[in-house]
């Protein structure tokens, strides 16, 4: 396919070449034939081997484990192509790194968020498509188009084809997410329910209550991130003592680090399904109770749509 003032591009990174290869397919061309690897002392050498002069280039990296490693591999990628002549440069990062600080958590701390923006901005990128970031108002720190695109219809899609959504109740597994929480309730006409949570540290989080009737539900946990998984273990402890029948996550982002691919496996979660927005560790693939959402057709729709000059946002109407 062709952009509307132009050729399409599709150059990947190496965060996962498996979702920019399913993207490829999606979009029935080829990844753009490109080196990015590594020198001896570990610095990234990049090297496109097509003509881009006037294309319109998608480079497909996320910027997770190891983010700074993956972040530089994006930035030095965005650099190739603006020296070769691209015509516009859109960076697809699935899971956007860093979106967790996105404010000041305490004095003489740094709002990271931002300072990743200003990076890919400035790196010469000109448009920016993610997935559902960890607070919306981090598109207001790129001082360039950007599109927040959402899971949520895929994720909906399975739940219709998996479960009887007569007994079925959304969860929150904090008070920052019900917004998220609510809006899957609604598209699947469910009632809704809330964790209330004390956080005593990072990376720890302690239940402290559960806010609304889950006894005899399916209940369904829904958040952007799961990184130690401590917090769906424990909001899973609590729904099943408050009497809810079981309990299943549908989490856009799986970062799942250190043990976190034991601790789902061993706790009273049923299942845990997260796209693969990040590629997943050989821990998660061989972990019986977590399963993977493809999401490649939904980018490529998304690349599609942009290269041509149509709307993004009606992919989600």
């Amino acid at each position: 396919m062709s952009a509307k003032n132009g050729s399409i591009k599709l150059v990947a990174g190496n965060s996962n070449p498996a979702l920019a290869q399913a993207i490829a397919q999606g979009l029935d061309m080829p990844l753009t034939k490109a080196v990015v690897r590594r020198f001896a002392d570990m610095e990234i050498f990049v090297e496109v081997q097509e003509n881009i002069r006037g294309s319109d280039a998608f480079i497909i990296q996320s910027t997770s484990f190891p983010a700074n490693d993956n972040l530089m591999e994006l930035l030095i990628i965005t650099d190739a192509l603006r020296r070769s002549s691209a015509r516009r440069i859109t960076a697809v990062i699935p899971y956007f790194g860093y979106a967790r600080q996105d404010r000041r958590s305490g004095s003489r701390t740094p709002i990271s968020a931002k300072l990743v923006a200003n990076l890919i901005t400035h790196a010469g990128v000109d448009r920016v498509m993610t997935l559902d970031l960890h607070a919306g108002q981090i598109q207001g720190f790129f001082d360039i188009p950007t599109d927040n695109l959402f899971a949520a219809p895929l994720m909906v899609r399975d739940i219709r084809e998996r479960f009887d959504l007569g007994k079925v109740m959304v969860v929150s597994p904090d008070v920052g997410g019900v917004a998220r929480a609510r809006g899957l309730a609604k598209r699947i006409n469910t009632p809704l329910a809330i964790v209330d949570k004390r956080r005593e540290r990072p990376g720890e989080s302690e239940v402290m209550n559960v806010i609304g009737d889950v006894s005899g539900y399916s209940c369904i946990l829904v958040d952007d991130i799961v990184d130690s998984g401590g917090t769906l273990v424990n909001a899973a402890d609590a729904l099943i003592a408050k009497g809810a029948k079981d309990v299943y996550a549908y989490i856009t982002h799986g970062v799942l680090s250190g043990g976190a691919a034991a601790r789902i496996s061993g706790s009273k979660l049923k299942e845990l399904v997260i796209t693969d927005s990040i590629l997943p560790t050989e821990a998660v693939t061989k972990a019986p109770n977590i399963r993977t959402l493809p999401i490649a057709s939904l980018i490529s729709d998304a690349i599609a749509r942009t290269a041509a000059e149509e709307s993004v946002s009606s992919l989600f109407d």
